[in-house]
Protein backbone atom coordinates (compact mmCIF):
# COMPACT_ATOMS: atom_id res chain seq x y z
CA UNK A 1 0.00 0.00 0.00
CA UNK A 2 1.20 3.35 -0.78
CA UNK A 3 1.11 6.24 1.57
CA UNK A 4 1.41 9.98 1.25
CA UNK A 5 1.08 12.10 4.37
CA UNK A 6 -0.15 15.68 4.47
CA UNK A 7 -0.46 18.06 7.43
CA UNK A 8 -3.28 20.44 6.53
CA UNK A 9 -3.25 22.95 9.37
CA UNK A 10 -0.74 24.93 11.42
CA UNK A 11 -0.20 22.18 13.99
CA UNK A 12 0.04 18.42 14.22
CA UNK A 13 -3.68 17.89 14.73
CA UNK A 14 -4.57 16.66 11.22
CA UNK A 15 -2.77 14.56 8.62
CA UNK A 16 -3.59 12.86 5.34
CA UNK A 17 -2.06 9.44 4.76
CA UNK A 18 -2.31 7.53 1.48
CA UNK A 19 -1.91 3.75 1.82
CA UNK A 20 -1.45 1.10 -0.86
CA UNK A 21 -2.37 -2.60 -0.67
CA UNK A 22 0.10 -4.86 -2.45
CA UNK A 23 -0.24 -8.54 -3.23
CA UNK A 24 -0.65 -10.95 -6.13
CA UNK A 25 -4.14 -11.25 -7.59
CA UNK A 26 -7.17 -12.87 -5.88
CA UNK A 27 -5.79 -12.84 -2.34
CA UNK A 28 -8.50 -10.86 -0.58
CA UNK A 29 -6.75 -7.51 -0.05
CA UNK A 30 -9.81 -5.72 -1.47
CA UNK A 31 -11.96 -7.60 1.05
CA UNK A 32 -9.64 -6.39 3.81
CA UNK A 33 -10.09 -2.80 2.67
CA UNK A 34 -13.86 -3.20 2.44
CA UNK A 35 -13.95 -4.67 5.95
CA UNK A 36 -11.83 -1.88 7.43
CA UNK A 37 -13.42 1.11 5.70
CA UNK A 38 -17.07 -0.06 5.66
CA UNK A 39 -17.11 -3.00 8.10
CA UNK A 40 -18.55 -5.18 5.34
CA UNK A 41 -17.67 -8.61 4.04
CA UNK A 42 -18.83 -9.70 0.59
CA UNK A 43 -18.68 -13.34 -0.50
CA UNK A 44 -17.78 -12.16 -3.97
CA UNK A 45 -15.96 -8.99 -4.87
CA UNK A 46 -14.84 -7.85 -8.30
CA UNK A 47 -11.12 -8.05 -8.96
CA UNK A 48 -9.35 -4.72 -8.81
CA UNK A 49 -8.80 -3.32 -12.31
CA UNK A 50 -5.90 -0.88 -12.13
CA UNK A 51 -6.45 1.00 -8.86
CA UNK A 52 -9.41 1.41 -6.46
CA UNK A 53 -9.75 4.09 -3.79
CA UNK A 54 -11.03 4.02 -0.17
CA UNK A 55 -11.09 6.56 2.69
CA UNK A 56 -11.14 6.15 6.48
CA UNK A 57 -10.38 8.35 9.51
CA UNK A 58 -8.15 7.46 12.46
CA UNK A 59 -6.88 9.18 15.60
CA UNK A 60 -3.27 8.01 15.98
CA UNK A 61 -2.98 9.67 19.40
CA UNK A 62 -5.18 12.08 21.37
CA UNK A 63 -5.71 15.20 19.26
CA UNK A 64 -3.94 13.81 16.16
CA UNK A 65 -6.55 12.89 13.55
CA UNK A 66 -5.54 11.18 10.31
CA UNK A 67 -7.41 10.86 7.05
CA UNK A 68 -6.37 7.54 5.52
CA UNK A 69 -6.62 7.29 1.74
CA UNK A 70 -6.23 3.73 0.53
CA UNK A 71 -5.04 2.89 -2.97
CA UNK A 72 -5.85 -0.74 -3.75
CA UNK A 73 -3.64 -1.85 -6.64
CA UNK A 74 -4.41 -4.70 -9.02
CA UNK A 75 -2.31 -7.81 -8.60
CA UNK A 76 -2.72 -9.17 -12.12
CA UNK A 77 0.44 -9.08 -14.21
CA UNK A 78 -1.29 -7.21 -17.05
CA UNK A 79 -1.84 -4.23 -14.71
CA UNK A 80 1.69 -4.12 -13.29
CA UNK A 81 2.73 -1.21 -15.52
CA UNK A 82 -0.21 0.80 -14.16
CA UNK A 83 0.33 0.00 -10.50
CA UNK A 84 4.09 0.53 -10.69
CA UNK A 85 3.46 4.16 -11.66
CA UNK A 86 2.00 4.71 -8.18
CA UNK A 87 4.98 3.32 -6.30
CA UNK A 88 7.17 6.41 -6.41
CA UNK A 89 4.91 8.31 -4.01
CA UNK A 90 4.75 5.46 -1.53
CA UNK A 91 5.79 6.00 2.07
CA UNK A 92 4.38 2.71 3.32
CA UNK A 93 1.87 -0.06 2.90
CA UNK A 94 0.59 -3.55 3.58
CA UNK A 95 2.24 -6.56 1.94
CA UNK A 96 -0.56 -9.13 1.87
CA UNK A 97 -0.24 -12.87 1.30
CA UNK A 98 -2.81 -15.68 1.51
CA UNK A 99 -2.01 -18.00 4.43
CA UNK A 100 -3.49 -20.90 2.44
CA UNK A 101 -1.27 -20.22 -0.59
CA UNK A 102 2.42 -21.04 -0.46
CA UNK A 103 2.96 -19.34 -3.81
CA UNK A 104 1.59 -16.02 -2.58
CA UNK A 105 3.96 -16.07 0.40
CA UNK A 106 6.90 -16.70 -1.90
CA UNK A 107 5.97 -13.55 -3.87
CA UNK A 108 6.33 -11.26 -0.82
CA UNK A 109 10.06 -10.62 -1.27
CA UNK A 110 9.48 -9.76 -4.93
CA UNK A 111 6.77 -7.19 -4.11
CA UNK A 112 8.86 -5.71 -1.32
CA UNK A 113 11.98 -5.36 -3.46
CA UNK A 114 10.04 -3.88 -6.37
CA UNK A 115 8.42 -1.16 -4.25
CA UNK A 116 11.65 -0.27 -2.45
CA UNK A 117 13.46 0.02 -5.78
CA UNK A 118 10.77 2.27 -7.25
CA UNK A 119 10.64 4.73 -4.35
CA UNK A 120 14.36 5.20 -3.72
CA UNK A 121 15.80 7.30 -2.10
CA UNK A 122 12.66 7.65 0.03
CA UNK A 123 11.80 5.47 3.03
CA UNK A 124 8.93 2.99 2.83
CA UNK A 125 7.15 1.69 5.95
CA UNK A 126 5.58 -1.79 5.72
CA UNK A 127 3.52 -4.31 7.65
CA UNK A 128 3.42 -7.95 6.51
CA UNK A 129 -0.13 -9.34 6.57
CA UNK A 130 -1.08 -13.02 6.50
CA UNK A 131 -4.69 -13.08 5.30
CA UNK A 132 -7.52 -15.65 5.49
CA UNK A 133 -6.69 -16.68 9.05
CA UNK A 134 -10.21 -18.11 9.36
CA UNK A 135 -9.15 -20.99 7.08
CA UNK A 136 -6.69 -22.34 9.65
CA UNK A 137 -9.40 -24.23 11.52
CA UNK A 138 -10.16 -26.09 8.28
CA UNK A 139 -6.57 -27.30 8.02
CA UNK A 140 -5.87 -25.11 4.99
CA UNK A 141 -2.87 -23.26 6.37
CA UNK A 142 0.18 -23.47 4.08
CA UNK A 143 2.52 -21.00 5.83
CA UNK A 144 3.35 -21.25 9.54
CA UNK A 145 3.30 -18.23 11.83
CA UNK A 146 6.95 -18.86 12.69
CA UNK A 147 8.00 -18.76 9.05
CA UNK A 148 6.02 -15.59 8.37
CA UNK A 149 7.42 -13.87 11.46
CA UNK A 150 10.94 -14.86 10.40
CA UNK A 151 10.43 -13.28 6.97
CA UNK A 152 8.92 -10.14 8.52
CA UNK A 153 11.92 -9.84 10.84
CA UNK A 154 14.30 -10.30 7.92
CA UNK A 155 12.53 -7.53 6.00
CA UNK A 156 12.38 -5.26 9.06
CA UNK A 157 8.63 -5.08 9.53
CA UNK A 158 5.98 -6.36 11.97
CA UNK A 159 3.69 -9.27 11.11
CA UNK A 160 -0.04 -9.66 11.74
CA UNK A 161 -2.60 -12.32 10.76
CA UNK A 162 -6.06 -11.23 9.63
CA UNK A 163 -9.43 -12.40 8.36
CA UNK A 164 -11.80 -10.21 6.37
CA UNK A 165 -14.51 -12.82 6.97
CA UNK A 166 -14.44 -12.53 10.77
CA UNK A 167 -12.82 -9.09 11.01
CA UNK A 168 -9.98 -10.50 13.12
CA UNK A 169 -7.03 -8.07 13.35
CA UNK A 170 -8.16 -6.10 10.27
CA UNK A 171 -8.30 -2.78 12.12
CA UNK A 172 -5.00 -3.53 13.86
CA UNK A 173 -3.22 -4.18 10.55
CA UNK A 174 -4.21 -0.90 8.92
CA UNK A 175 -3.71 1.18 12.03
CA UNK A 176 -0.32 -0.42 12.63
CA UNK A 177 1.06 0.84 9.33
CA UNK A 178 -0.54 4.28 9.81
CA UNK A 179 1.03 4.65 13.24
CA UNK A 180 4.39 3.44 11.93
CA UNK A 181 4.31 6.22 9.33
CA UNK A 182 3.37 8.77 11.98
CA UNK A 183 6.13 7.61 14.32
CA UNK A 184 8.54 7.67 11.38
CA UNK A 185 7.69 11.32 10.79
CA UNK A 186 8.30 12.15 14.44
CA UNK A 187 11.58 10.24 14.64
CA UNK A 188 12.91 11.54 11.33
CA UNK A 189 12.96 8.12 9.67
CA UNK A 190 10.36 9.46 7.24
CA UNK A 191 11.40 12.82 5.80
CA UNK A 192 9.50 15.61 4.07
CA UNK A 193 11.01 16.28 0.65
CA UNK A 194 9.99 18.84 -1.93
CA UNK A 195 8.75 17.30 -5.15
CA UNK A 196 7.82 14.00 -3.49
CA UNK A 197 4.14 13.36 -2.79
CA UNK A 198 4.69 10.48 -0.40
CA UNK A 199 4.70 12.92 2.51
CA UNK A 200 3.39 16.48 2.28
CA UNK A 201 3.08 19.00 5.10
CA UNK A 202 1.38 22.39 5.07
CA UNK A 203 3.07 23.28 8.39
CA UNK A 204 6.52 21.65 8.51
CA UNK A 205 7.51 23.93 11.39
CA UNK A 206 5.02 22.12 13.63
CA UNK A 207 6.71 18.81 12.85
CA UNK A 208 10.15 20.30 13.45
CA UNK A 209 9.07 21.67 16.83
CA UNK A 210 7.66 18.28 17.84
CA UNK A 211 10.84 16.49 16.74
CA UNK A 212 13.03 18.96 18.65
CA UNK A 213 10.93 18.52 21.77
CA UNK A 214 11.19 14.73 21.54
CA UNK A 215 14.96 14.96 21.00
CA UNK A 216 15.37 17.15 24.09
CA UNK A 217 13.29 14.75 26.17
CA UNK A 218 15.29 11.75 24.94
CA UNK A 219 18.57 13.54 25.67
CA UNK A 220 17.44 14.49 29.17
CA UNK A 221 16.27 10.95 29.90
CA UNK A 222 19.57 9.53 28.67
CA UNK A 223 21.54 11.88 30.93
CA UNK A 224 19.39 11.02 33.93
CA UNK A 225 19.82 7.31 33.25
CA UNK A 226 23.59 7.74 32.96
CA UNK A 227 23.72 9.67 36.23
CA UNK A 228 21.67 7.00 38.03
CA UNK A 229 23.93 4.26 36.68
CA UNK A 230 27.09 5.99 37.90
CA UNK A 231 25.68 6.92 41.32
Amino acid sequence: MEEGVEFVNSGLSYLEVVLRALSPSVLGKSSLLKRYTEDLFLDTINQTVGVDFYVHFLEVEPGIRVKLQFWDTAGQERFRSVTRSYYRNSVGGLLVFDMTSRASFEHVKEWHAEVCERVRPHTVVFVLVGHKGDREEHGDRAVSREEAEKLAGHLGMPYVETSALTGHNVRQAFEMVARRVYQGLLSGEVQLQEGWDGVKCAAPQALQIRRASMARTASRDAKEKKCCASA
